[in-house]
């Protein structure tokens, strides 16, 4: 039996303190904060409920899996979505994506025109072929170097379906004639926290991954799985210590040997962090350790970050639970968030969540909760988002954007709350409020993130910034590598 240190009580840790826990390890998180779930976190006040991190379910075998292999279902009520999304592009067109795949091409002619459903056919085949080499060869398995990946790729028309030298937007233009396909398609870009017009083209599996496997909602709130893992991990004998801030990793004889926190240090044969990768190699470890790793962290631009309103609003009026309105001019976004002058978006895609669940809102209103992408906080070199008036003058320019599309709900508002990326930063230490750490850009980017397993021996990394990438399954697989690595006590 080993003891064991978890570093962060976000998703990733929570799910690899469950399975080391199972595997008859001795188990203790330590989380900064003075409560549970890192980005997967929620907001109640008057009534309403909402989630602040992800609010959509992909791959929910991969949670299926976490639960039974550390002790049986979790017991939370998993929903299809339907439509998944409804889209509404600059020219007025409206797009409800339905949640099986094979209603998808006919919706897309319906709403589109002929043809578009044949587009969208011909890029799904190419995902499930991208599917069959990157799914359980990459995503479920460490990748310690380039190395790794090319033993995954020996094969010519391998290479060629995974395309390295190609970008999402570049494989959008020569498969997805309709322009508004392709706007569609350059927002999955974003599910990494990147630019399409620099993102490989392998992240063209994620809406193969959301079509294939389904789109689903957990009745209560997204936040309910958090609960569900916290629970497991009670449950398995780990020690949670909510409150309690890591600041540093201890090494001896050339392997990890600890901990120190707020209140002393704290011995362990094994350290798993969950805490933002650049946060582990520039702060926690001795300045000695990690230098490759650390000079790769700080070439790489860190990822979008989002401006969140949480909207408490009068009336209830049904409709799809996702909803996304794009701009006119696509580029101009990813050129204020990512590019070299960040400034909140002019005139930016609006993703709005807005659940049809009477567990999240009082009787007669809705919440919304409403995203939009926006730069890192960076004051100095950046968007400074605790300038004074910032935040609430941007709210009320989001909400005239989303008037000026048609959907006009500022006479609704009971009240609402402002969450912008230096609110994040600070809620769960990610630097900048970075969602998914750095952006995925270049060749290796996106298959290349920092290893599961350090240069330290004993010290391994899960969660968003680390093996395979961002977003819930991903981080539940992260675990589930690193699990692997440390093996049954």
């Amino acid at each position: 039996m080993s003891r064991v240190v978890v570093i962060g009580a976000g998703v990733g840790g929570l799910a690899a303190a469950a399975r080391l826990a199972a595997q008859g390890h001795r188990v203790a998180l330590h989380e900064r904060s003075s409560t549970h779930g890192g980005k997967l976190g929620s907001f109640e006040r008057d009534g309403f409920r909402f989630d602040t991190g992800p609010s959509l379910l992909t791959l929910p075998g991969v949670f299926d899996d976490l639960f039974a292999e550390t002790g049986g279902p979790s017991g939370l009520d998993v929903v299809p979505v339907d439509p998944v999304c409804s889209y509404r592009f600059a020219d007025g067109t409206a797009l409800d994506m339905p949640h099986d795949p094979a209603a998808v091409p006919a919706a897309l002619d319906a709403a589109l025109g002929p043809g578009a459903g044949a587009q969208w056919s011909a890029l799904h085949r190419r995902g499930a072929r991208l599917w069959d080499l990157v799914g359980e060869d990459v995503l479920s398995r460490p990748l310690d170097g380039v190395g790794d990946l090319l033993r995954f790729s020996r094969r010519v028309r391998d290479l060629r379906v995974i395309a390295p030298w190609r970008t999402l937007r570049g494989l959008g233009r020569s498969m997805l004639p309709d322009p508004r396909l392709r706007a569609w398609f350059d927002r999955y870009a974003t599910y990494s926290g990147s630019d399409p017009r620099r993102t490989p083209s392998v992240l063209s599996v994620t809406p193969y991954v959301e079509q294939r496997f389904g789109a689903w909602y957990v009745r209560g709130g997204l936040r309910g799985l958090a609960d569900a893992l916290l629970e497991r991990c009670r449950a398995l004998g780990v020690e949670v210590h909510l409150g309690s801030e890591v600041t540093g990793v201890t090494v001896a004889d050339g392997r990890v040997s600890g901990v120190t926190t707020v209140g002393g240090s704290v011995p362990a044969d094994v350290v798993v962090c969950d805490a933002d990768a650049s946060v582990l190699y520039d702060h926690l470890l001795p300045r000695r350790l990690g230098a490759g790793v650390r000079r790769g962290l700080r070439r790489a631009p860190r990822s979008l970050s989002g401006f969140v309103l949480l909207l408490a609003l009068e009336g209830h009026e049904p409709g799809p639970a996702h909803r996304v309105w794009f701009p006119r001019d696509y580029d101009a976004e990813f050129d204020s968030v990512l590019g070299r002058r960040p400034a909140p978006v002019a005139d930016p895609t609006v993703y709005v969540h807005a659940p049809d669940d009477p567990a999240l809102r009082p009787g007669g209103a809705e919440g919304w909760f409403v995203l939009v992408n926006a730069p890192p906080h960076a004051p100095g070199r950046g968007v400074d988002w605790d300038e004074a008036g910032l935040a609430e003058r941007y709210a009320d320019h989001v909400l005239g954007v989303l008037a000026a599309r048609g959907t006009d709900v500022r006479g609704r508002v009971r009240w609402r709350e402002v969450r912008t990326p230096a609110d994040l930063e600070r809620e769960t230490g990610t630097p900048g409020g970075a969602i998914y750490g750095t952006a995925s850009h270049g060749p290796r980017a996106a298959l290349l993130r920092p290893a599961n397993r350090s240069p330290v021996p004993g010290l391994y990394l899960v969660g968003g910034s680390a093996h395979p990438g961002g977003g819930l399954p991903l981080v539940a697989l992260s675990a589930s590598i690193v699990a692997g690595l440390v093996g049954p006590a």
